[in-house]
């Protein structure tokens, strides 16, 4: 999640320019309190006007890619040199030129070479031994030779009155690629200071980094501040992305759920992975119709993967939100590209909740029948209760009765078998006393022919009071186990 590229170096060949900055944090450490030498003079000799003359035309050569007509010149001048021997000055210039031809036909370790006989000429001028090792430090990063270069680098840095932030970067990525994370850290750290101190924005690259680095030291509270700052200058889906992870490695669920949410609403996660944690992220925060949501546009437009365990998320959602008309149709779909029942059992639960009793019915049988339904037990639970709100007493019971054969669920499905025998009583005793009413009523109008209006009349009155009776619940009915668990 974390990983930074490897940062390339870019080589200039041509007299480097370099700004005035402070010594690197690891050489003025181990020089602390002590004043920095001051540079020394050096007698160099003089370049004479024919060897001026003849680097003129090899340079000119080379600028025109005629290398080989410029390498031919430099030749010359060593072969020819003899008695007019060429000075320290005038070879160190021809090696540079050299230097030149070699890397413009990407032979580095050849400019290499050239570079490194440049520098060992006695009294050059102190700048061009300065410009030079710094090229020669870039040359070993481009080659991958990172200790080689962070030597050179270091050389370099004793010799230079005040680098600049980007010489304290390049020895930064040194220290990167030879794993010295700390040393590393130092550097970076204060090349992003200096830029700061100048009312400069730290490049993106310098605080990607700082933010590996600080990441790799396990320093979270460091990382997430890095990743403040990147998302302050450069507002980035990674960094967004990134910034939640660590949040949740800081346990911070409020920042987490926020920053991926800052993501999400700008349209910038159009991953399948980042859109499910979303959801997932706002299903902690009990914020389930926000997560039934995304996971609804992101089916709904193919940023989301068409794969069971993504519609049951999206069902489970709905059905939190208390939008059961909605989870039917997704944990509809969760189901059927499954192989085990469990999801046929959680559809049947679904459907008891939404009062659909056939469909749970028909459902929580096929789940059962398939295998791999986790609680076999609560969904013959389920299966119990919409049997008997269909009247179907005798499979309620079948029901109930396999489902006590497993002690986590024994006592409830006693409880619901105890509750319908008291109803069927009920009903049988409400049965009984409206066919007794009925009798009385007919030997009383045997008795009073009279009036066989007005007994029709209370008749009907006590057949409908009987009625109302019958279909009233009896007391002490069980919680529903299908709406309780959810």
């Amino acid at each position: 999640l974390l990983a930074v590229p490897v940062l390339a170096t870019q080589v200039a060949i041509t007299q480097l320019q370099i700004e005035t900055g402070l010594h690197p944090l690891a050489v003025a450490v181990a020089a602390e309190g002590d004043k920095q030498p001051e540079r020394e003079t050096r007698r160099t000799p003089a370049l004479r006007n024919e060897v001026y003359e003849k680097l003129t035309e090899a340079q000119e050569a080379a600028e025109a890619k005629d290398l080989a007509t410029a390498k031919r010149i430099l030749d010359e001048m060593i072969a020819n040199s003899g008695k007019k021997a060429l000075n320290s000055y005038e070879m160190a210039n021809v090696y540079n030129l050299y230097a030149f031809i070699q890397y413009s036909k990407e032979d580095y370790a050849g400019a290499l070479k050239s570079y490194e006989k440049v520098v060992s000429q006695p009294d050059i001028p102190v700048a061009m031994e300065i410009n030079t090792r710094f090229t020669i430090a870039q040359l070993y990063f481009v080659q991958e030779q990172w200790q080689q270069g962070i030597d050179a680098m270091l050389k370099w840095f004793s010799m230079t009155d005040k680098p600049n932030a980007n010489a304290y970067i390049l020895l930064a990525q040194g220290y990167y690629q030879v794993k010295d994370y700390d040393k590393a850290l130092v550097n970076v750290d204060k090349a992003i200071a200096m830029s700061k101190a100048a009312n400069q924005i730290p490049k993106e690259q310098w605080l990607n980094l700082a933010r590996f680095l600080y990441f790799e030291k396990n320093d979270t509270k460091n990382t997430v501040a890095v990743l403040e700052e990147l998302l302050t200058y450069y507002p980035k889906k990674e960094y967004w992305v990134q910034l939640s992870h660590m949040y949740g490695e800081q346990e911070k669920t409020s920042e987490q759920l926020a920053a991926l949410e800052t993501a999400y609403v700008q349209s910038m996660l159009d991953k399948d992975n980042e859109q499910v944690m979303m959801a997932y992220l706002y299903l902690n925060a009990d914020v389930p119709y926000k997560a039934a949501k995304v996971m609804d546009k992101g089916l709904s437009n193919k940023t989301i993967a068409d794969k069971s365990k993504n519609w049951e998320l999206t069902g489970n959602a709905w059905r939190q939100a208390q939008e059961l008309e909605k989870a039917i149709p997704a944990m509809e779909a969760a189901a059927a590209s499954s192989d085990k029942g469990e999801l046929y059992a959680r559809l049947g639960n679904i459907y008891l909740d939404n009062d659909e009793f056939s469909k749970a019915i028909t459902a929580i049988n096929k789940g059962l029948s398939r295998g791999g339904v986790k609680r076999p037990d609560t969904a013959r639970l389920v299966l119990g209760m919409a049997y008997f709100n269909l009247n179907q007493y005798d499979k309620a019971r079948e029901a109930f009765n396999a489902a006590a054969s497993d002690e986590r669920s024994a006592a409830y499905a006693k409880q619901w078998i105890g509750y319908m025998d008291s109803e069927l009583a009920r009903q049988q005793s409400l049965k009984d006393e409206s066919a007794g009413n009925a009798a009385q009523q007919a030997d009383a109008n045997a008795q009073t022919p009279g009036d066989d209006k007005a007994a029709d009349e209370a008749s009907g009155e006590k057949v409908s009071q009987d009625k109302e009776k019958a279909e009233e619940p009896a007391a002490g009915k069980p919680e529903d186990k299908g709406k309780a668990e959810g």
